[in-house]
């Protein structure tokens, strides 16, 4: 039996079942949301820390131009479907070796097609998750945002390790 994982045309693409089963997550925990859930209702998980609270963000990131008239709807769809396209491509190019940037891709484009979905099915995005703390609130999110801020901090990390590897390698030559 050939062995794919390691075949020269295995590609970055392999981690897109992973895109697949956060998206499928997120979006059954919004239809769940908004079945269970009236506008604006918390329920309390954890007291004093967390609450499930059904919001509509018309916006991006932390509500981000929510109240613009309906525009930011497509320049934020657009955007999002072009870092898709984006993420696809390089996957695609990306040998399947350098796992930790296809598991940071795989997240954010996990993300970003979870909260399109929502954009083009309903014109805003299901938020649910409510972090606080003694009067403090995060603002309201959902699994596909929390799937694109692991794949941004997987993405730094990388970042941040490859950079120190490749001085260390140079130290190495002089």
């Amino acid at each position: 039996m050939p062995d794919f994982a390691h075949s020269k045309r295995a590609t970055g693409l392999r981690f897109l079942w992973l895109t697949l089963l956060l998206f499928v997550i997120d979006q059954v925990t919004k239809i769940w949301v908004a079945g269970e859930f009236e506008l604006y209702e918390s329920r309390v998980v954890i007291e004093g820390l967390f609450n499930f609270t059904y919001v509509h963000n018309y916006g991006a990131a932390f509500s981000f131009l929510s109240d613009s008239g309906g525009w930011q709807r497509w320049l934020f769809t657009a955007i999002a479907i072009a870092i898709s396209v984006v993420l696809l491509i390089w996957m695609r190019r990306n040998p399947v070796g350098l796992w930790r940037q296809n598991l940071a891709f795989a997240l954010i484009l996990a993300g970003a097609i979870g909260n399109v979905a929502d954009r083009l099915m309903y014109g805003y995005v299901i938020d649910f998750f409510d972090v606080h703390y003694q009067g403090w609130h995060w603002p309201a999110f959902n699994v596909a945002d929390m799937a694109i801020t692991i794949g941004a901090a997987l993405m730094l990390l990388e970042a941040f390790f490859d950079n120190r590897r490749d001085k260390l390698d140079e130290g190495d030559k002089s």
